[in-house]
């Protein structure tokens, strides 16, 4: 999605311009050591949406440039998702995204949230915790995916669920048959995505192998399921029908990209392109890409059910048609001669510019859920 990086002298409303961004607010309370950016993409089709990401970024540069991909990426996932919202993303600033986090920190990044009035809602993200979250919840509203009435819990099973319908029309279009009985799947990442992936997946019939940077999750894994467990550092070489990257970003690139030895790349992990030129290259090779903020889209669907009334069955059935949108995404770039990742993108776009032009979401403004009424507090604090 992004053309090009900050330069030296970091350039953040520069960079932000040629990206679409609305906003983007650092955080520091000296009190507690919290250092945190939140990036608010576009609020044109209603209140930003995205997780908190704890981890351990090499410089506050690296931190920012993640953060403004992560957004981006929010709002494609839910414009081409159809959901009536928009795309954001926070990140903390960590030594050890494994290591607990006092409850300080944590209330001073829900004050940070709550001061954005529901421009940007919050939900987990990686490194984050439901106790993480909780503590955040407990000075804003502004937080979706809590465990208790009316929330959602953890979205993972339902992104998961999503990967798999996403699967389905991979096959279908590779092979005329949306079964993955008897196919080989290599999950790249067995994390809380990826553990459920591998779980619906062996459900169905498929050949699951699993790798992780962690052994422990890959040994849980494989004893769970009777999955094989694949060294990580060769994961992206095994013979495969489908390989699904399952944890960090931007694992599919120009080194990586002449190693495959699959027939289809679909995964949960956000940004799975170094570069946008990668689309191109999986397309040369012959290996189908089902673009990743189309197929992981089943969490945000899953939380967007809170604003209307929690019901798993009805955001399972609206997770479904994440089978449906990567068929027209397949037919645009089809049509157009596009690469499947830039024919999701312009399918997002589009919808932001017509639905959404000349909008912006602000405190207090009526968000299309919600029948004229100004968005308020999803629950008291």
């Amino acid at each position: 999605m992004y053309r090009r990086r900050m330069d030296a002298n970091g350039a953040v409303t520069e960079l932000m311009t040629t990206s679409g961004h609305e906003q983007v607010v650092f955080v520091a309370d000296a009190s507690s050591a919290l250092r945190a950016v939140i990036a608010v993409h576009s609020t044109a089709l209603g209140p930003s949406l995205g997780g908190i990401r704890f981890w351990r970024y090499p410089s506050e540069h690296d931190a920012v440039v993640d953060v403004l991909r992560l957004s981006e990426a929010m709002s494609l996932k839910a414009a081409a998702a159809g959901l009536d919202q928009g795309g954001g993303k926070a990140v903390v600033l960590v030594d050890d995204p494994d290591a607990p986090r006092s409850d300080a920190l944590l209330r001073a990044m829900g004050r940070a949230i709550d001061q954005l009035g529901g421009r940007y809602i919050a939900a987990e993200d990686v490194g984050a915790t439901p106790h993480d979250m909780d503590v955040i919840a407990s000075e804003t509203p502004w937080v979706t995916g809590l465990d208790g009435p009316g929330g959602s819990g953890d979205p993972s099973p339902m992104t998961a669920y999503g990967v798999v319908q996403a699967m389905g029309t991979v096959l279908e279009k590779l092979d005329g048959d949306a079964s993955l009985e008897g196919k080989r799947v290599v999950v790249d990442g067995v994390g809380h995505v990826g553990t459920h992936l591998a779980r619906l997946l062996s459900g169905a019939g498929a050949r699951v192998a699993v790798a992780d940077v962690n052994p422990d999750r890959v040994d849980a894994v494989a004893r769970e399921l009777g999955a094989e467990a694949v060294p990580v550092d060769g994961a992206l070489d095994e013979e495969c029908d489908v390989l699904a990257p399952c944890a960090l970003g931007g694992v599919v690139n120009e080194k990586t990209i002449p190693r495959l030895q699959c027939r289809a790349v679909c995964g949960a992990a956000n940004n799975q392109l170094g570069e946008p030129e990668d689309d191109d290259a999986l397309a040369a090779r012959g290996i189908l890409y089902a673009p990743d903020f189309v197929v992981n889209a089943g969490g945000i669907i899953n939380l967007a059910e809170e604003f209307v009334g929690y019901d798993r069955e009805k955001a399972k059935q609206r997770t479904g048609k994440i089978a449906g949108t990567l068929r027209r995404v397949f037919e645009v770039a089809r049509v157009e001669g596009l690469p499947p990742g830039r024919a999701a993108e312009q399918v997002a776009r589009r919808r932001i510019a017509e639905e959404g032009a000349g909008r912006r979401f602000c405190p207090g403004d009526p968000a299309p859920w919600t029948n004229g009424e100004p968005l308020r507090s999803l629950r008291p604090v």
